[in-house]
């Protein structure tokens, strides 16, 4: 791959980062609980993307289909009980350890890519990952003394953990599936996450919310499905093929670090100093890795 293509695929990379960083902020004005909006997120986004198709005229390759059958069920699969585990995680514990726990994920991509995928782990890359966690870890806020030492809180580790186990394996499994477009995986991928997620829906009753919402909470309930769910995974998936899973990986701490700094500049929510610490940990990091001061890997 030449040095151009790299660059694209990593601005792909790095805007979908940013993209899903922001969602926080749309998702605040939809008053409808986490696991209805991941719901309608799978269904509306796997729509969106098979119109955009339609539209384009793009047929559809249903032999790779067929033929990468498995790892689409396992990958959109791991996309729904993702969500489910870290809507848990949410609830018995405090967002910060959440964080921290799901962000556990780029590392666990990192030690199993020279198991899975034949990548090597370069001393610059291992020791970048581990500043970058320590920089979540900071950003997290999870020292600040919130998090309640109780059974629900050590349960809420597990699920936020398991979570990450999850979202790395989607980050994998991309990986291994071949002769498919990024639209083509996508749109399969969030209808299989749909599918998983509508069980747990119809067990909690979150679906009646739906019509009691605004004008206001839809149109932002469909920017979230569209931009941030069809228009943001294509540009992913599409970017992590093309990307070192160890690059893509260090990538996605983008998503944390915009996510507090959105919220700092645009919620007025309080940023403390080890905050900013950890963001700059953060992105120095990424940047380091991927050569944006000189120097080779």
């Amino acid at each position: 791959m030449d040095k151009r293509t790299a660059n694209k695929a990593k601005l792909q990379c790095f805007t979908s980062m940013f993209l899903f960083g922001t969602i926080g902020l749309f998702v605040r004005g939809i008053a409808l609980p986490s696991a209805v909006i991941a719901l309608v997120r799978g269904i509306i986004g796997a729509a969106f993307l098979a119109a955009v198709m339609a539209v384009r005229r793009k047929a559809v390759d249903f032999s790779a289909v067929r033929r990468n059958l498995p790892l689409l069920a396992a990958s959109g699969a791991a996309i729904g009980i993702n969500w489910i585990l870290l809507f848990e995680a949410y609830r018995y514990t405090t967002v910060a350890a959440a964080t921290v726990c799901y962000y556990l994920a780029p590392v666990f991509v990192i030690l199993a890519s020279p198991l899975l995928l034949g990548e090597r782990i370069t001393r610059k890359k291992g020791i970048c990952a581990a500043v970058s966690l320590a920089g979540v870890v900071l950003v997290s806020g999870i020292f600040s003394g919130n998090a309640e030492a109780s059974s629900s809180h050590g349960i809420g580790i597990l699920c936020g953990t398991a979570a990450a186990v999850f979202y790395a394996s989607v980050i994998l499994l991309n990986k291994k599936i071949t002769g498919l477009t990024a639209l083509e995986r996508t749109v399969f991928q969030l209808g299989l996450s749909a599918a998983v997620l509508l069980p747990y829906v119809l067990r909690t009753g979150g679906i009646g919310d739906i019509a009691a919402l605004s004008a206001k909470g839809l149109l932002l309930l469909l920017i979230v499905s569209i931009v941030h769910t069809g228009v943001t995974y294509v540009m992913y998936f599409g970017s992590i093929g093309r990307l070192p899973v160890q690059t893509a990986a260090l990538l996605s701490y983008i998503d944390p670090v915009v996510a507090v700094l959105l919220s700092a500049l645009v919620l007025h929510e309080p940023l403390t100093l080890t905050g900013i610490l950890g963001a700059a940990l953060v992105l120095g990091s990424t940047m380091i890795s991927e050569g944006v001061f000189g120097g080779e890997e």
